[in-house]
Formats: structure tokens, sequence, C-alpha cells
């Protein structure tokens, strides 16, 4: 008898963890932007709320045409001091929690264009060898590898296929899993990151669907959000996120209260293959609304 009950808790445990596992794969992943408001804290302080799973550090703001590359973390520190170095702690701490930390580049307001594909892998080197598992003595953020780098680009010219292609290139034989993700504008294609994300070589992309008054999504023309959801899911891209503001303030249009987004908005998205969960603009918006904190089970 002591054995039969022996094995009918093996198997009631061995059932549990298929079914966790089955719930883990199931669900999507919360996305958040952090670097742009020395009041939003720490990194540290964004990974010990246990509410995101994928964290961008924004942003390589300067960077091609012969221009030296640049990160801009506004209010967090000075970089030309080398006083950004510090933020390696914090990423670690982030890792350590399984949470994913990558290098945005460009921005809305960034010095940045690729003048050519010879640039854009002159580029792609700098990143590799200053943010990822390359080796130099200037590292911006310190000592720490990044998962992987976002593409934020909303301005200057095109050749981000090659850069794509580059840091591809470099991560092959490193042993270790590097990430590429994009933030393209919701209006189908983009005109900056159409090449870039033809590769095939980008695991996310968070779709900017604010912003864009065509197609980001309303309650009085949902179908203008639901075909732009669909042309996004045609590329050859991993996982495709909705990407929203966290408050009002955050954008100019496009914001999806909590309510509406779970009611609304996911019950559309979860219904395709390709659904990778939520991105929010940024941190400090997100702490003044609680947004994630609102969103995070339903995502």
């Amino acid at each position: 008898m002591a054995c039969k009950s022996k094995l009918l808790s093996q198997t009631l445990v061995s059932l549990l963890a298929l079914l966790a596992l089955f719930c883990k794969s199931d669900a999507g992943s919360l996305v958040i932007y952090w670097g742009q408001n020395g009041k939003e804290g720490t990194l540290t302080d964004l990974c010990a709320t246990g509410r995101y799973n994928i964290v961008n550090i924004a942003f390589l703001s300067t960077f091609g045409n012969g221009k030296k590359p640049q990160i801009n973390l506004a209010g967090h520190c000075d970089p030309t001091i080398k006083g950004c170095q510090r933020v390696s702690t914090d990423i670690r701490y982030c890792q350590r929690r399984e949470i994913k930390v990558l290098l945005s580049i460009g921005g809305g307001d960034g010095a940045y264009t690729l003048s050519s594909a010879a640039d854009a892998r002159t580029v792609a080197d700098y990143i590799w060898n200053n943010f990822l598992g390359g080796q130099s003595n200037s590292r911006p953020l310190g000592d720490a590898i990044l998962d992987g780098v976002d593409f934020d680009i909303e301005r200057g010219n095109t050749y981000y296929a090659a850069l794509a292609k580059r840091l591809s290139e470099l991560s092959k034989n490193s042993g270790r899993k590097y990430y590429l993700s994009a933030a393209p504008q919701c209006p189908f294609p983009d005109k900056y990151l159409n090449d870039a994300l033809s590769t095939g070589l980008f695991d996310y992309v968070w779709v900017q669907f604010y912003n864009n008054p065509p197609c980001q999504y309303s309650s009085s023309n949902p179908n203008a959000f639901k075909n732009a959801w669909g042309q996004w899911n045609s590329i050859p891209v991993g996982k495709v996120f909705v990407g929203l503001p966290a408050s009002r303030a955050a954008a100019n249009s496009g914001f999806v209260t909590p309510q509406v987004l779970i009611s609304q908005v996911l019950p559309l998205v979860k219904s395709s293959a390709k659904y990778g969960g939520v991105m929010l603009w940024d941190k400090y918006n997100d702490d003044q609304s609680g947004y994630s904190s609102q969103i995070k089970s339903s995502v």
C-alpha cells in the first residue's frame, strides 16, 4: 500500500510539473524600456519588482557615419566620465532573476544614421565589443554582458539588415544565445526596418501601436488594429508583441486602459501563434500608472 501511495505521489508531481510547464510556455512576456528618466529608479529596482521579463536599456543614441557611439541614459549616469559602468551590477542582478537585458539602439531623438553596409558592420563590431561578448577596455556599461540588441530605429537611412547580419555572424560561435529585437512603428511595412526584419534573424518584434492613429487600437475602429496585427504576424520573426504607452502621458495617442487591453485586445492577439506579450513605454510612466501590475497576470 505504501509503495502504491508513493507511486501515486510521484505521478501527481510529474503531472503538476507538466502543467506548470504548459502554463509557462503559453504565457506572454512583459517588456519594458528603462533609461530615459532618472526618477524611475535603478535597473535593480526594476527587476526586483518581478513584473518584467525583458528590459531594454535605452538608448545607444549616437552612432554611424563616423560618429563616436554614445549611450544616453538621461538622468541615471554620465557615460563621458565612465559613470554608467556601475550599471553592470544591476544587469547581472536582473540576469540572475532570469530577466533578459538588451541594449536598445536609436530612439526618437538620437543622432544616428548608417551611411553604408560597411558602416553598419563597423557599428555592429562596436556594439559586440562594448556591450555583448567581445572585448574592449571602454565598455560604457561595464563588464556585464548584455543579452542582445533592440533596434528602435525612428530616423536616418537603412542598412540595418547589414547591422543585424553582422551581429548574428559575430554571435554564432560564442556559445551563448544573443537576441535581436525591434520596435517598428505599426504602419506596415516599417520604412526603416523592413529589410532587417525580412532577414529572419529577429527573435522579438514589439510593434509600436501608439502615435500612429491609422493602426493603433481604438474602440471605434478595432479593425484597424486587427488588420495591422495580422500584417505584422506575417513577417519571419519569432514572436510579435503589442507595444503600448504605459500611461496617457507617455504618448500623444494610442493609450489603451488596462481593462480594455485585457477584455478586448489580448483575446484578439492571443489567437496568433506568434503572440509574444506586451511591451510598455516606459518604466517611469509605468511607475505613475501602475499599468504593468494591473495586466501582468493576463499577459
